[in-house]
C-alpha cells in the first residue's frame, strides 16, 4: 500500500516568511529564489544533510523542446513542465514548479500531525476497503503505512516522500517481495530502511538484479525502460514530483550501460 504521493496541488496563497520568493511575480528570479529559499531554510535551522545545493540537469537534445529536471536538497525531483524552446527557459520552467512546492510545502497543512495520519489512513481503508483492525496491524499495508507515518511525525510531506521513494523503488525491483520470502515483517523491513537513504550503492544493487533479470529473460529491461520513461514524461508534463519515476529510469539506464560492458568484454 505504498504508494506515491504526488505534489500536484495547485498554488495556494497564505502567509509565509518566504512570501518574497512567490514566483507568481513577474520580476522574480526564479531559479535565484529556490536557491535562496533553500538557503534560508538552512539559515533558519534546517538540516540538509548534503547542503542547501540546488542541482539541475539538462537532457541532452539537439532541438526544442527541451527539458530539466531540478533535485532539491533531500532528494525531491520536479521538471520543467512547458514546451520550452531554449534550455533556459526549461530550467526557470523547473524552478518554478519546484518553488512552488517547496514554499507549499512549508504550509502547516503539509507537516505530519495526528490528525493528518488519520485522515491519510482514513483514506487508506477507504481505497482499499481495509476495517480499523487492518489498519492497526502493523504487518499489513495499512499498518505498515500507519507505521511509517507514526515514525515520522513533524517532517513535512516533502521529506516524508523521500522516504517514501526509497520503498517504492524496493517494491518496484522486487526486493520486498524477496524479505517477505524470508519471513521478515513489513515491520521490520519498515525499521530498518526508514534509517536508509537512496546512494550509489542502492542503485547499483538495484541496477545488478535488473541485469540478472534481462539475462533470464532477454528484452525485459528495455520494456521496463519504455515503460518508465512513458511515466516519467507523463509526470513531469503534469508538474508532479518525480524522484521515483526518474530513479527507476536512471537505475535502468545504469544497468543498460553496465550490460553493454559485459557484452563488449
Amino acid at each position: 500500500m505504498l504508494s506515491s504521493m504526488a505534489f500536484d496541488e495547485p498554488w495556494r496563497v497564505y502567509s509565509s516568511p518566504y512570501d518574497h520568493l512567490r514566483p507568481s511575480q513577474d520580476k522574480v528570479n526564479v531559479v535565484e529564489a529556490l536557491q535562496e529559499f533553500w538557503q534560508l531554510k538552512q539559515a533558519r535551522g534546517a538540516q540538509l544533510k548534503n547542503g542547501a545545493l540546488v542541482i539541475y540537469e539538462s537532457v541532452p537534445a539537439s532541438c526544442p523542446p527541451y527539458v530539466c529536471y531540478v533535485t532539491l536538497p533531500g532528494g525531491s525531483c520536479f521538471g520543467s513542465f512547458q514546451n520550452c524552446p531554449t534550455k533556459a527557459e526549461a530550467r526557470r520552467s523547473s524552478a518554478k514548479i519546484a518553488l512552488m512546492n517547496s514554499v507549499f510545502n512549508d504550509h502547516p497543512s503539509r507537516c505530519i500531525s495526528d490528525e493528518f495520519i488519520e485522515r491519510a489512513i482514513g483514506d487508506a481503508r477507504t481505497t482499499f476497503n481495509g476495517s480499523q483492525d487492518v489498519a492497526d496491524n502493523p504487518n499489513t499495508g495499512i499498518g505498515a503505512f500507519r507505521f511509517m507515518l507514526e515514525a515520522n511525525k513533524g517532517k513535512t510531506m516533502l521529506e516524508f516522500q523521500e522516504l517514501m521513494t526509497v520503498f517504492q523503488l524496493l517494491h518496484w525491483n522486487g526486493s520486498l517481495k524477496a524479505m517477505r520470502e524470508r519471513q521478515c515483517s513489513r515491520q521490520e523491513v519498515v525499521a530498518h530502511y526508514s534509517h536508509r537513504t537512496l546512494d550509489d550503492d542502492m542503485r547499483s544493487q538495484m541496477a545488478l538484479d535488473w541485469i540478472a533479470r534481462e539475462q533470464e529473460m532477454p528484452n525485459v529491461l528495455a520494456q521496463e525502460l519504455r515503460a518508465a520513461d512513458a511515466e516519467l514524461e507523463q509526470a513531469r508534463r503534469a508538474g508532479r514530483e518525480l524522484r521515483f519515476p526518474k530513479e527507476k529510469k536512471d537505475i535502468l539506464m545504469m544497468a543498460c550501460a553496465q550490460l553493454s560492458g559485459i557484452d563488449s568484454v
